[in-house]
Order: C-alpha cells, then sequence, then structure tokens
C-alpha cells in the first residue's frame, strides 16, 4: 500500500493513466515521464499490464520490479531479469516492511 510505504519515509512517485493526483503527489502517465531517478517500480496493476511496465522500467533504468500481491507475470520477470533489475512478485511491499520494520534511511 503506497500510503504505508510513505509513512515509513518512502518517497510515492504515482504512475497511472486516469488520476491527477495520489497520495499528495502528482501523477505521471508512464515512467517515461518521471523526471528522478527511479528504484523501484511498485506495481499495482493487473497482471496483463506487467509486461509493458518492466519494459518500462528496464528503459528508466529502474533497479527493481515488485508486482504486489496476485500479481504474477512470467513475461515480466523474464525482462526484468534479463535486464538485472531485482525482481519481487504475488508481495505487498507495505506487509514485508512492516514484518521486517523496513525504513527508508535518511542522511545524517
Amino acid at each position: 500500500m503506497p500510503a504505508g510505504l510513505q509513512r515509513r519515509g518512502f518517497r510515492i512517485i504515482p504512475i497511472n493513466p486516469f488520476a491527477d493526483e495520489l497520495f499528495g503527489e502528482p501523477v505521471y502517465r508512464s515512467l517515461t515521464e518521471v523526471p528522478e531517478p527511479i528504484d523501484v517500480v511498485d506495481v499495482f496493476r493487473p497482471s496483463g499490464d506487467a509486461p509493458g511496465i518492466a519494459r518500462q522500467a528496464v528503459q528508466v533504468g529502474a533497479k527493481a520490479l515488485w508486482l504486489q500481491l496476485d500479481i504474477r507475470s512470467d513475461e515480466a520477470r523474464r525482462i526484468a531479469e534479463a535486464a538485472g533489475l531485482d525482481y519481487v512478485e504475488n508481495e505487498c511491499t507495505a506487509v514485508v516492511s512492516a514484518l521486517h520494520r523496513i525504513t527508508k534511511k535518511t542522511a545524517a
């Protein structure tokens, strides 16, 4: 859940073809529109959208592709792993970060 990640200090950059603002952040239509480096692409879209998102993640130089709970894609996995991205599927980032008490480190 993006709001949970925000509470843990992570920056959320929403990508959505239908919204203008989410979680208090401006929304971009695609990863290629984001004007800054992207670490993790956290996917909340249907499995059928995952390969296209994986291609965009590779194109923008993301470090990882994470498909949320109940989202799986063999094709997205192949695309991401062939490009050297870390890959996770069928896991919730908010649950994993809460279970392991993961928070974003801040500069000292």
